[in-house]
Order: C-alpha cells, then structure tokens, then sequence
C-alpha cells in the first residue's frame, strides 16, 4: 500500500510559512518510524553522537533545559537523565511526535509543549541549556531561530546541536547531496513506498548554509561558538555555542 502523504517537499521550502506547513505534514507521517530510520540511516550511530552530546554539557545541579524540535524525545530523555533535579521541556510542532515523546518519557520533571523553536513562547532568559537534534536545518526561519534562542537563553547559556553538515567546498556539496539522495531515497521506498520522504534532507541541506557560514551566523547574533565536532567525514556535525554576556 502506498503512503497517502503526496507532497513534494523541495516545493514548500521558498517561505517560512511554507516549510512551516510542510514539517507539521511531513513529520506527522513519519512519526510512528522516526525512531528506526534515523537509526538505519545513521548506520545506529545516531544514538551515540546524541549520548555524547548530552555528556558534554557542563554540570549544573538543577538548569532549566530546553529541547527544540525535541521529536519522539531522545534528547529530552537524555537531558532528564543527567539532570534530575532540572526542569526540562521538549518542544515540536508535530502533535504525532509529541504524542510517542510523553508516552516514551517517565521523568516527572519533563513536560512536553507544541511550539515552534522560531517563537517558543517561553520568557525571556529564562533558559540555562537548550539542545537541538536535527532542529536547525528544518527552522522555518533560520534567523528567527538563531533570535529567539538567543533571546530565551540566560547569558553564559549554552545550546548543543546535532544536524547534518554542509560543507563549504562545491565538490564535496554535490557529492554529499547525491549520497543523501540515494541513501534517503533507498529508505524512503523501502519504509514508505515514497522516496521524496528522504530525499528532503538533501532538499532542505542545499538551502542551509555551510558549516563556516552557521557558525558566522550564530557569532553575528551574540554567540560564541565554543565546540565542533564532525562525524560521517562531515556529513552530520555537533556544535555547541554560548550566549556571550551584554
């Protein structure tokens, strides 16, 4: 049986609004798989770049943390396991997401919210640690993203990201966006019966900017960028940076 989802990803990208609509459709339709094809498609990695995320974030003895784009809550779990007596939130725009996060988290000092990392809602500084997985790339808005998570943090806070790369050479550009096409496409049919399903990291890849320009961006925003970390020979990459002091 096919998959009802028919949209074409590579044509909701050109607007905030547009890509906005898309993530809600798209990972609605992946919800209930996100879990095992983010595990095939890293090769079972994923688990461990996400670990060691966690573990390098300082110790605090009760932060207010933040998981953006938080999905089915591995970052939520884990953010929860190494800070007890924190205050935890994970936050979608995919009620289907939402929904295997609860169902999956125990921690009583975890609550889960639908909102968009673009305009949390949240007070203003009112955030120690904010982490992302797979979050950035998929902002409607990267700019407004990158403001409202300065905007939230407390200063000196930090936020971790794990998300695939764009490297800054042309050669290595075209090369990435063709083995994700055949990975993620290759999965798609196999999961799916829709390559399209995949293949839009490649399509929303081509529209982020490179490694060097990310890390400019967040520093013309007031971040310092303290830790890069590449996996994959560069196709996913951790990064974490600092809200620098007024």
């Amino acid at each position: 049986m096919k998959t009802a989802f028919a949209l074409k990803p590579r044509d909701y990208l050109a607007t905030p609004e547009k890509k906005r609509f898309l993530n809600i459709a798209l990972f609605s339709e992946l919800s209930s798989r996100y879990g095992f094809i983010t595990r095939i498609l890293s090769f079972d990695r994923d688990r461990a770049w996400k670990r060691r995320l966690i573990d390098e974030l300082p110790p605090q003895a009760s932060p207010r943390c933040v998981d953006v784009a938080c999905g089915t809550g591995d970052l939520t779990i884990l953010l929860a396991q190494k800070y007890p007596n924190g205050r935890i939130i994970g936050l979608d725009l995919t009620e289907p997401m939402l929904s295997i996060a609860r169902t999956r988290c125990r921690f009583p000092n975890v609550r889960f919210l639908s909102a968009d990392m673009g305009r949390t809602l949240l007070d203003e500084t009112s955030v120690d640690i904010l982490t992302g997985g797979y979050a950035l790339r998929n902002a409607g808005d990267l700019r407004q993203a990158i403001r409202e998570i300065h905007r939230i943090l407390v200063p000196g806070g930090m936020a971790s990201f794990l998300d695939f790369s764009k490297p800054p050479q042309r050669f290595f550009q075209g090369l990435e966006n063709l083995l994700l096409r055949i990975w993620g496409g290759f999965w798609g049919c196999v999961v799916h019966r829709n390559p399209d399903l995949y293949t839009y990291i490649a399509d929303s890849l081509q529209q982020f900017p490179d490694r060097r320009n990310l890390k400019a961006l967040f520093e013309a925003h007031g971040f310092q960028v303290v830790r890069s970390r590449l996996h994959f020979a560069g196709v996913i990459e951790a990064m974490t940076v600092v809200k620098s002091p007024p």
